[in-house]
């Protein structure tokens, strides 16, 4: 991931600065004190997009599991008709 190392007293004293550049670049800005890692700060979008991907990943992890645990398959037509039945859309052809 990248973006910007600043010390924590930016966070006071350039507080505007530091907000433009985490919306205008979407990367977070890593804060630091006495020389380490402390906080990160990123807006609102790019942590809401980080908990989408995450979530992605980890449902995605879940399903190749439990492909590992069978050897049922199915067709991407039966996936959808399946879909289409769930959310009740009417299934033609």
């Amino acid at each position: 991931m990248k973006g910007t190392i600043r010390p924590v007293s930016d966070l006071r004293n350039n507080f505007a600065d530091i907000s433009k550049v985490v919306h205008e670049t979407g990367q977070p800005v890593f804060l630091t004190k006495n020389g380490y890692g402390d906080m990160v700060v990123m807006s609102m979008e790019a942590y809401e997009n980080m908990e989408f991907e995450s979530e992605v990943y980890h449902k995605l992890k879940e399903a190749e599991r439990e492909a590992e645990l069978t050897n049922q398959r199915f067709s991407s037509k039966e996936v959808l008709v399946a879909i289409r039945q769930a959310i009740r859309v009417p299934v033609h052809g």
